[in-house]
């Protein structure tokens, strides 16, 4: 214990005196997390639109006024023909083009189908999904709102839609984008810093020869990579307290569960990243070696745990590929406390898998490194 106190010691003094690593540890989640928290927004609104209103009657107005109201839709043009439309949608003036024809009051009035044409410009598939998903919905409701009216006028009674459909979005009613993001941001900040930083500190002592004055000291393999990994999960602890006042006072992000099981089970993910950061310092030979094998590590934790793209729509290879990944079970937890705010019982699964992984990757890494000092 003695041995490994000295350890500690000596890696709290050298990370002091390293302050330019030190500061972009600190500082790395809160830029992230107001760069990434304001930029990415997966609700694409407020698309540059071309109205040809061929018809210029009451109806097509209540029309157009309702796709504005949608805040999906700001209409900036009144084109004269078809032609203007499609040359303003490619030269990337406008997303959208909305061509009401002449008789389309004239179809309403004698109960006939009115046909609205809306082109889209699907260069950009997230816009072009919003602006598609918003009209046909748009469309539906004025049907509706229609049938009714004639029914009404038919019947002389109240006449109420055959199927009422209501939807309830649980955690995320508003469906803000940063309620989903600043957990991942969260997440991919402990999994960049962990394992590069770890990875390269042990790697640098190798490069520098100090690894060789410490092997010959009576401290023992395991002792000598606790020692390097302790350290680290106050580091991360730090940045996951700064990442989650970031998100809670800049983006309003809540916390509905227990802000102690939180940090507890971060834990699991700190010391699981700690450990693959220590596996790599077994294998890389040099700090760009254990640099580019961190950034391997990365890539996939981007692409494939959920922080960006849902996992379900993954085909079923990389789905299971997914479970590879720490941080896949670390959002997990992450979007479960703090916005469902469920407890351990609906988590124990994930943590179980953490465990796993940490005995795993640290019992090859301590393997590997007696190895090597053999």
């Amino acid at each position: 214990m003695r041995r490994l106190w000295a350890l500690l010691t000596k890696e709290f003094i050298q990370m002091r005196r390293d302050r330019l690593t030190f500061g972009m540890m600190v500082m790395l989640p809160i830029i992230q997390l107001l760069l990434f928290g304001f930029a990415i927004n997966t609700d694409v609104k407020h698309l540059s639109t071309i109205v040809f209103d061929q018809s210029l009657q009451q109806d097509s107005r209540d029309l157009l006024g309702a796709l504005t109201a949608s805040e999906y839709f700001d209409i900036k043009y009144a084109a004269k023909d078809f032609q203007e439309v499609t040359d303003s949608i490619e030269r990337g003036k406008t997303k959208v083009g909305i061509i009401i024809p002449p008789d389309y009051a004239e179809n309403l009035k004698h109960g006939r189908s009115a046909t609205v044409q809306v082109i889209v410009d699907a260069s950009d598939s997230m816009a072009a999904s919003s602006a598609i998903a918003s009209a046909q919905m748009i469309g539906q409701i004025k049907s509706q709102e229609i049938l009714v009216k004639r029914l009404q006028g038919v019947t002389g009674k109240q006449v109420a839609p055959p199927v009422d459909i209501r939807i309830r979005p649980w955690y995320n009613p508003d469906f803000v984008s940063a309620f989903y993001m600043v957990p991942g941001i969260l997440g991919i900040i402990l999994t960049m810093t962990m394992v590069m930083i770890t990875s390269m500190a042990i790697v640098r002592e190798r490069e520098r020869g100090t690894l060789e004055q410490l092997i010959v000291t009576p401290m023992k393999s395991h002792e000598l990579m606790l020692g390097k990994i302790i350290p680290y999960i106050f580091v991360g602890y730090v940045q996951a307290t700064l990442a989650l006042l970031v998100g809670a006072l800049a983006f309003d992000v809540p916390l509905r569960g227990s802000i102690g099981l939180l940090y507890g089970l971060t834990t699991f993910f700190i010391v699981a990243s700690l450990s693959l950061g220590a596996l790599i310092s077994t294998v890389a030979k040099t700090q760009m070696q254990a640099m580019q094998m961190a950034f391997f590590v990365f890539l996939p934790s981007t692409l494939l745990s959920g922080f960006m793209f849902p996992r379900e729509a993954m085909p079923a290879f990389f789905y299971h590929l997914g479970y590879l990944l720490p941080i896949t079970y670390y959002l997990e937890i992450l979007r479960g406390i703090m916005l469902k705010g469920i407890g351990i019982n609906f988590l124990w699964s994930q943590v179980m898998a953490l465990t796993v992984y940490i005995l795993v990757a640290l019992t090859i890494s301590v393997i590997k490194f007696q190895k090597k000092i053999a």
